[in-house]
């Protein structure tokens, strides 16, 4: 699994147990998803290219450091939505671009229904944001419509995977670097990951 990079940060670790409590309510599961995503994209993004950048400050001038490369923050709709603003918070110059997709319960494959993304790329460099990687169809599905845009540089950055989750992701798209807050052990035979937390969506935003 040489692209899958699992969070070993004590306050990762300490804020994904509080997560997983069955107790934990809808507004503080939101402030926890929220922290945890900023940690998880201080993590992904190490290797962001920059460019040199003089600046003065009040006592000298001195040379700096920008970033070189436009961002996109691509939250999968709609348990990504919660991760947005965390990763935001650190970027706040990144641009946000939604795509809706849903999994059949059925098949638990997804159903594509939401995508505004212009027709060229404006962006050099794409974090897709989803709490869960469970079966993988989402992640797998979001990154094939963000390379037919043309951006070739993809990371999906989430906050639990099952290890079925990272094959499909890894055998679909191996260039793709998963950055995941920790790894759990299963899937269970209706998708959902063991142990997991439930439905990040229904936690989130209060209708499981």
């Amino acid at each position: 699994m040489s692209n899958v990079y699992e969070s070993t940060h004590p306050l990762v670790a300490h804020k994904i147990t509080r997560l997983r409590d069955i107790s934990t309510l809808s507004k503080k599961f939101r402030e926890l998803v929220r922290e945890i995503s900023a940690l998880m994209a201080y993590e992904a993004t190490a290797d962001l290219l920059v460019a040199p950048r003089e600046v003065e400050t009040p006592m000298a001038k001195t040379t700096g450091y920008e970033l070189k490369e436009p961002i996109g923050l691509v939250p999968i709709l709609r348990a990504g939505l919660g991760m947005v603003e965390g990763v935001w918070g650190l970027m706040p110059s990144a641009e946000v671009w939604h795509i809706g997709l849903y999994r059949d319960e059925r098949t638990l494959k997804p159903v594509s229904y939401y995508n505004k993304l212009p027709i060229a790329p404006t962006v050099s460099v794409c974090l897709i944001l989803d709490p869960m990687l469970a079966t993988g169809g989402s992640a797998v599905a979001t990154v094939d419509i963000l390379k037919k845009w043309g951006v070739n540089k993809i990371k999906f950055v989430g906050i639990l995977a099952a290890p079925e989750g990272i094959t499909a992701l890894q055998e679909a798209h191996p260039d793709v670097p998963i950055h995941i807050a920790t790894i759990d052990d299963h899937l269970n035979d209706i998708g959902y990951i063991v142990p997991g937390l439930g439905d990040a969506g229904d936690r989130q935003f209060g209708t499981g």
